[in-house]
C-alpha cells in the first residue's frame, strides 16, 4: 500500500481498525464488581511488587520480556535498512514490516491447532534465544530475503515465548493480584520497545545499523542462557 497509494490511506485504514476492537468491547458481558476490590495505595502497590519478586517463575520472564524487547527492537531501523542496505524501496519495507507479523500469525495458528506444550520454562528460554539468533542474522543477512525470513523467524520465536509467558503469569498469580501483576507486565512491555528505540539509534549512529541489530540480538540470546543458568527453577518448569 505504501509503494502504491502512499501514506495516508494506510493511517485512515488503522484508525477504522480499531472500530473492531471498540464493537468487540461494547458488546461484551461484564460482571459487576464485588464489595472486595483493593484500593489503591503503597500498601496494594508493594504486596503486587513482592508477589513478583518472591515467585521466581515470573519476574525472570518479564526480565527476559525487557531484555528481548530493549536489545533484540529492530524495527525503527527498518527504513535504512530497506534504503540504504537492501536498497528495495517502499514496496520492500512495507514487506519488512510485514515479516515478523507473518512468522507470528502461522505460529500462533500452529499452537492452536497442537496439543500444549509440556516443558514451559525451557521453551520459554529457547524461544527467547532463537528470537535473539534471528534478530542477529537479519542485522547480518546480506540479501533482502534472508532479512525478510530471519524477521518471520523472530516473529515466530517471540510468539512461542509470549503464549508461554502470559499463560504462565496469569496461572500462577492468585486473583486478587492479577491486576497488579498485569500492570507491572505492561511496563516492561510498553517500556522495552520505547527505550529500545532509542538504544538501536545511539548505537547505530555510532557505529552502524546493522551492529546495533546483530549486536543487540546478539545480547538477547546470551541473556537467555545467563538466566538459564541463574534460574534453574524457570529451566525445569513443567506445565503438569
Amino acid at each position: 500500500m505504501l509503494a502504491s497509494f502512499g501514506v495516508l490511506p494506510i493511517y485512515v485504514i488503522d484508525v477504522l481498525s480499531f472500530g473492531a476492537v471498540i464493537a468487540a468491547l461494547l458488546v461484551m458481558n461484564h460482571r459487576v464488581p464485588g464489595r472486595g476490590l483493593v484500593h489503591v495505595s503503597a500498601r496494594a502497590v508493594l504486596e503486587g511488587l513482592g508477589f513478583i519478586r518472591n515467585t521466581p517463575l515470573i519476574w525472570p520472564t518479564m526480565l527476559l520480556d525487557f531484555i528481548a524487547t530493549f536489545f533484540g527492537g529492530s524495527m525503527l531501523l527498518l527504513p535504512i535498512f530497506a534504503d540504504q542496505l537492501f536498497r528495495v524501496g517502499p514496496r520492500g519495507l512495507g514487506l519488512l514490516y510485514a515479516a515478523q507479523p507473518v512468522g507470528a500469525a502461522i505460529t500462533g495458528a500452529v499452537l492452536s491447532l497442537r496439543p500444549p506444550i509440556r516443558r514451559q520454562g525451557a521453551t520459554v528460554l529457547a524461544s527467547v534465544a532463537v528470537y535473539g539468533i534471528a534478530v542477529a542474522v537479519f542485522g547480518w543477512a546480506p540479501w533482502f530475503w534472508m532479512g525478510f525470513l530471519a524477521l518471520a523467524v523472530s516473529g515466530a520465536a517471540d510468539t512461542v515465548s509470549m503464549v508461554i509467558r502470559q499463560t504462565l503469569r496469569q496461572l500462577l498469580t492468585p486473583d486478587e493480584l492479577r491486576g497488579r501483576m498485569t500492570s507491572v507486565s505492561m511496563i516492561f512491555f510498553t517500556g522495552g520497545p520505547q527505550l529500545g528505540e532509542v538504544e538501536a539509534g545511539a548505537v547505530a549512529k555510532a557505529f552502524s545499523p546493522r551492529f546495533s541489530v546483530w549486536s543487540g540480538g546478539l545480547v538477547c540470546a546470551l541473556a537467555a542462557a545467563l538466566v538459564a543458568v541463574l534460574v534453574p527453577s524457570l529451566r525445569r518448569y513443567r506445565s503438569d
